[in-house]
C-alpha cells in the first residue's frame, strides 16, 4: 500500500549490457522523488572465467567500474545514494553447477571463489559510493550449507529468494516506513460505505 514494486530482471546479463540500458529502465524524466529504492543486483554473469565463458565474463576492474558507472548514473537522475542498494552475486555451489555445465556438454565455467572476489568489488564500491549493500555472497554462506539456496549451484532457488527478500526487507524498511500509506489497511475500511474510505 506505499509503493509499487518495479522489476528489471534481465536474465544473462552482465553490468557491461546493464549500464548500457540502465538509461532507458530509469529516465530523466522519471520523477526521483517517486523512486523510494533501487537495486543493482549483478556480478554472478561478470565472474564467469573468461576462457570458458567470454561472451558473459567482464574482468573484476571492469564490473567494478560498470557499478560505479550505474550508481553515478542515478545520482545524475537525483536518486540520492541512500536509496541505491548493491546487492552481490550470491555464492556458486560449484558440484551443482558443474553437473549443470556437463549436462550441456560444456565444462565447470565458473569458480566461488572468482565470484566471491566479484561480490567483495561490489561492497568496496558501495563503500566509495556511499550507498548501502547487501553482501548476499558472504551471508549465504555464514554457518550454514547454502546448496538449497540454489536451484542449480547458480540461479537462487525458492528458498534462496526468500533469503534474499529477507535480508533485503531489512535494509528497505527504514527507507520505507516515513512514506505516507496510499490506501487504508482493511480493518479501517468502512465495509457499509467503501467509498468513503477509498475514493
Amino acid at each position: 500500500r506505499k509503493c509499487d514494486v518495479v522489476n528489471r530482471g534481465i536474465s544473462g546479463y552482465n553490468t557491461r549490457w546493464a549500464k548500457l540500458v540502465l538509461p532507458r529502465l530509469i529516465t530523466e524524466s522519471t520523477s526521483a522523488d517517486s523512486i523510494a529504492a533501487v537495486t543493482i543486483f549483478f556480478g554472478a554473469n561478470d565472474s564467469a572465467l573468461k576462457e570458458l565463458n567470454p561472451k558473459q565474463h567482464v574482468p573484476l576492474e571492469e564490473y567494478a567500474a560498470n557499478l560505479k558507472g550505474m550508481v553515478q548514473y542515478l545520482k545524475s537522475v537525483d536518486v540520492t545514494a541512500d536509496r541505491i542498494i548493491l546487492i552481490t552475486p550470491p555464492p556458486l555451489h560449484e558440484s551443482a553447477w558443474e553437473k549443470e555445465c556437463i549436462a550441456k556438454g560444456d565444462k565447470l565455467n565458473r569458480c566461488n571463489a572468482t565470484t566471491g572476489q566479484y561480490a567483495q568489488a561490489c561492497v568496496q564500491v558501495a563503500r566509495e559510493c556511499g550507498t548501502d549493500v547487501l553482501d548476499l555472497w558472504t551471508l549465504m554462506q555464514k554457518n550454514q550449507d547454502f546448496s538449497s539456496y540454489l536451484s542449480d549451484g547458480l540461479h537462487l532457488s525458492t528458498k534462496g529468494n526468500s533469503f534474499l527478500a529477507a535480508q533485503l526487507w531489512s535494509r528497505l524498511e527504514n527507507k520505507l516506513s516515513a512514506l505516507p500509506s496510499l490506501l487504508p489497511y482493511w480493518r479501517d475500511v468502512d465495509h457499509t460505505n467503501p467509498e468513503a474510505s477509498l475514493l
